[in-house]
């Protein structure tokens, strides 16, 4: 270092001027924390994100929650739970009241088999209300997805009073699920957990604390 840079040096000391390696070890300083301050930020955003249910998390069973307002009477709309399709039917009366008709053409007409339903589902209609049911639209046999045939007659002949016909080998279920006799299916569709917060809003994969 020359005496003229020695002497500015000292001189910038006196007077409470930073030198340059002051000013070069402030610069450093700040980059640093620059640079921390966006890792934390980076941090923190996955962690927020984490808070919220993924996709995987669905798959693996977290609950599913469906706007059933806009389903008219006598329609279904599917959601999706696990990775399923589950059907939500709104029954009309009349189709509510066909249900208990054909008992003796079914193969398990009081829902026995309790592992396909919740015990609050174990009912005449097979829902918490009359009107809706909520059924996993997989069929019981090889797990083929039926085809909703909701209508009565039609191509399933006249005496059908609508429900669902399975095409990869012709099981059929009613408007609850339930499997008609002589079908390859052995047992009922299968009714996941589900309540209800409001009139309109459902909670598929949640047990409700009604009764049947």
């Amino acid at each position: 270092m020359s005496d003229n840079q020695n002497d500015k040096q000292q001189a910038d000391l006196q007077a409470g001027e930073p030198n340059q390696i002051d000013l070069e070890k402030r610069n450093f300083l700040i980059a640093t924390s620059a640079v921390g301050a966006l890792g934390c930020a980076a941090v923190a955003v996955p962690f927020v994100a984490s808070m919220t249910p993924s996709e995987r998390a669905k798959a693996a069973g977290a609950p599913v929650e469906v706007d059933i307002s806009k389903i008219e009477p006598g329609t279904m709309m599917t959601a999706e739970w696990r990775g399923q399709p589950v059907w939500i039917i709104n029954r009309t009366d009349e189709m509510t009241a066909e249900l208990a008709k054909h008992n003796d053409q079914l193969s398990d007409p009081a829902c026995e088999v309790t592992s396909q339903q919740p015990e609050y589902c174990k009912n005449s209609s097979r829902s918490i209300k009359p009107n809706v049911a909520v059924v996993v639209g997989i069929c019981t046999h090889l797990g083929c997805s039926p085809t909703e045939k909701i209508k009565p007659g039609g191509d399933m002949g006249e005496n059908w009073t609508g429900g669902f016909f399975c095409p990869c080998h012709g099981s059929k279920f009613d408007l609850a699920g339930r499997v008609f006799k002589g079908s390859p299916a052995p047992i009922n569709l299968v009714v996941p957990p589900h309540k209800y917060l409001t009139d309109n809003t459902l909670l598929i994969g949640v047990d409700t604390e009604e009764k049947a």
